[in-house]
């Protein structure tokens, strides 16, 4: 099948109501005093359309985003899932910076995640961050061993997270919250997942709106869902999300309430 590349933004998704008054017929008062007024009942409001919402199917694709760091253009980022047969998947992000001290910095990060698909469940197998700069270099791997029932993570990183950590049923590494986000995803839904990477655990926990907003995002505007890290402390993560669109059209990073790292979906292509 041929790739397709996004040049307009998601359809938009409105939905228009009316308010209805239905006055009631006028009552009859006996003679001799004139009748009374029509009274009008109280307004009847509809109950709003349920909002049509389709999460995406698992399927490769690739996703250019152009990435802000503090505000500043400063490169871009990729990321891309291909299926590398039966249910085993994969997911990478790249993110490049290539102006001013980005590079410096930190923000040349690259992360690669082994999943498998069993249904819709998505189960990660292996996990791999490189981070590059002219005076910090990391790299980390790190394996889930579902027959054991732990993760372990070798590599640049602290003794104390290179300890195996037990695994629970709906585990996921940072780059599998994304898919998982995208498909567990409904207007106005919460969503509770455990963060299992780089020798970590955490509690990520997501409210999504109840409708859907206006994004601008380069020369397109969506009509984008925003789903929002609800426990992050001064760390907030913000994602906007549309129909039929694959992978997050913005990926926002803000911490102690100031835009940290900003990822703008400029294309995708799907298979």
């Amino acid at each position: 099948m041929k790739n397709t590349t996004l040049h307009r933004p998601a359809l938009l998704l409105s939905a228009l109501f009316c308010l209805a008054a239905l006055p009631s017929a006028a009552q009859q008062v006996p003679q001799p005093a004139p009748a009374a007024a029509p009274a009008e009942a109280a307004p009847v409001v509809p109950a709003l359309p349920a909002l049509a919402w389709e999460p995406p199917a698992l399927e490769p694709f690739t996703a250019t985003y152009q990435a802000f760091y503090k505000g500043k253009e400063a490169g871009d980022a990729t990321m891309r899932v291909t299926h590398a047969g039966g249910v085993q998947w994969r997911v990478d992000m790249q993110v490049v910076g290539r102006r001013g001290f980005a590079s410096v910095l930190g923000l040349n990060l690259e992360q690669s995640t082994v999943f498998e698909n069993n249904g819709g469940q998505y189960r990660p197998l292996s996990q791999s961050t490189v981070r590059k700069g002219l005076f910090l270099g990391k790299k980390v791997t790190g394996t889930y061993d579902w027959q054991a029932g732990t993760a372990r993570w070798t590599g640049d990183l602290k003794k104390e997270r290179t300890q195996p950590i037990p695994l629970q049923a709906g585990d996921q590494s940072a780059l599998l919250l994304n898919l998982a986000i995208m498909r567990d995803a409904r207007p106005g839904s919460a969503m509770h997942y455990r963060y299992v990477d780089v020798g970590r655990v955490r509690q990520h926990d997501y409210q999504a709106a109840g409708a859907t907003e206006s994004v601008q995002v380069g020369d397109l505007s969506y009509d984008a869902l925003r789903v929002a890290r609800s426990n992050g402390g001064n760390d907030e993560t913000i994602l906007w999300i549309a129909n039929g669109v694959p992978t997050p059209v913005r990926i926002l990073q803000r911490k102690d309430g100031q835009d940290y790292i900003d990822l703008r979906l400029i294309e995708y292509q799907g298979v």
